[in-house]
């Protein structure tokens, strides 16, 4: 007798729309192209909104054939779903020539076009490194692209929440028009954040600016705002006090050698803002400004630090002296500082117990990352710290530099204070610590 019943359904057919969405999403665009083709569910539920959402579209400068399909594929699926796209970011990978630079543009161009025609609700936006100042970017071909920028972040300027153009590298006057633009329609930006570090070419006082003042008043619900020290003034300062302190939570401050970092600011400034804007956190970043007193005039009293992050990357001078700034600075801020980085170059003194009196003093501290010529008992009298109870770290982050090539004495040390502690690490803390020759 024949068997006349249908065949038995893989449990895939029977999968809930949202549950089969859900897998869709982690599948790279390849895959997604072979899903659709195995049935009419299948290739319904990969046209679901939720799928292309956020998408990623990589240039690379010296591109493979695998990254030039995938850049393909991206361009191709951004156009087909843009009326879903809500975050977009654009990677620039090592551009090497203006042939390349003139296709990026030309390629952006289009997209943008076809972005401000279909697309009513992207709200992030993301380009950096362009590094505009550059000689593979051509001036005509600079300007040209800028231009589209500009229209585009104006046409999208009324949704827009987020913008990152870190690394760009423009001019002041390039830099403020593409800013600007976000504003041009009603003379107000209210995006919530925005990312300008690295965005203005090295060497600029950018904070002498009155072009970056009265572009900066024209935001009015800033949220996080990541900048570089080059760009604060007791102006800007003021105009975020009366612009955005309702609002502001966090600013992200890069301070680098090589950005004019000299100016006064006041203290009663930072006393304003902090008082206007009672959620503000700052997080500053030090590349290579370690003098005590360029850093004194930098790290006033007032500023409502969360984070401090110190690095020399690598890079050594015996004027870069760091005992009074973790004598005399730091411990000003223990009762907000709650992040602490050191990357130092230190063979010339040690620092472990006025860091480790440091970490006691700050009572609300939880992460600390040391890169620093260090004694292995440092670490010992910090667990012991923490065992008992004197701070409140969650994360020990330590490379302990050495002048030895031959670290076995040190590890084996370090070995012996983690089975001492294990109890308390493998329970508590994210704890990494290792030796490091510097030779």
């Amino acid at each position: 007798m024949e068997d006349d019943s249908k065949p038995e359904q893989s449990l895939w057919a029977h999968l809930p729309d949202v549950c089969l969405r859900h897998v869709f999403h982690w599948l790279d665009d390849r895959d997604r192209s072979h899903a659709t083709l195995v049935c009419k569910k299948w290739n319904w539920a990969m046209h679901s909104g939720s799928l292309w959402r956020s998408r990623t579209i990589t240039f690379c400068g010296q591109p493979s054939r695998e990254d030039t399909l995938e850049l393909q594929s991206a361009l191709w699926y951004v156009k087909k779903f843009a009326k879903y796209l809500v975050c977009l970011e654009i990677r620039l990978w090592n551009p090497y020539n203006t042939a390349f630079t003139r296709k990026f543009q030309v390629t952006l161009r289009g997209l943008f076009s076809h972005l401000v025609k279909y697309n009513n609700c992207l709200v992030s936006l993301s380009i950096k490194y362009l590094a505009l100042d550059r000689l593979i970017w051509r001036n005509v071909v600079r300007a040209q692209f800028l231009k589209n920028l500009a229209t585009f972040l104006k046409r999208m300027s009324k949704r827009l929440d987020y913008l990152n153009l870190k690394g760009a590298r423009v001019t002041l006057e390039e830099g403020c028009e593409l800013l600007n633009s976000l504003s041009c329609l009603t003379n107000e930006s209210f995006l919530s954040e925005i990312n300008i570090e690295d965005f203005f070419s090295l060497h600029l006082p950018v904070y002498s600016s009155t072009l970056f003042h009265q572009t900066m008043s024209k935001f009015h619900s800033l949220v996080i705002l990541t900048f570089n020290y080059n760009c604060i003034s007791d102006d800007l300062l003021n105009i975020l006090a009366e612009h955005s302190a309702y609002s502001l939570c966090t600013l992200n401050i890069k301070c680098h050698i090589h950005d004019p970092h000299g100016q006064v600011i006041q203290g009663v400034s930072w006393a304003n803002l902090a008082k206007r804007a009672p959620k503000l956190n700052v997080n500053i970043f030090f590349e290579r400004v370690m003098k005590h007193d360029h850093l004194a005039r930098i790290l006033l009293v007032e500023i409502p630090v969360r984070s401090i992050s110190l690095r020399s990357c690598y890079f050594t001078h015996p004027d870069w002296t760091m005992r009074p700034t973790l004598t005399n600075l730091l411990p000003v801020y223990w009762h907000v500082l709650q992040k602490l980085t050191l990357e130092l170059n230190n063979d010339h003194e040690l620092l472990d117990d006025e860091l480790l009196q440091l970490i006691l003093s700050c009572k609300r501290m939880l992460f600390l990352k040391v890169w620093a010529f260090l004694s292995v008992t440092f670490v010992e009298r910090l667990l012991q710290n923490r065992a008992e109870g004197k701070c409140i770290l969650t994360t020990i982050k330590v490379r302990i530099y050495t002048a030895r090539q031959e670290t076995s004495e040190e590890d084996l040390l370090l070995c012996n204070i983690y089975r001492k502690f294990k109890y308390l690490i493998d329970s508590e803390l994210n704890y990494f610590v290792i030796t490091y020759p510097m030779v």
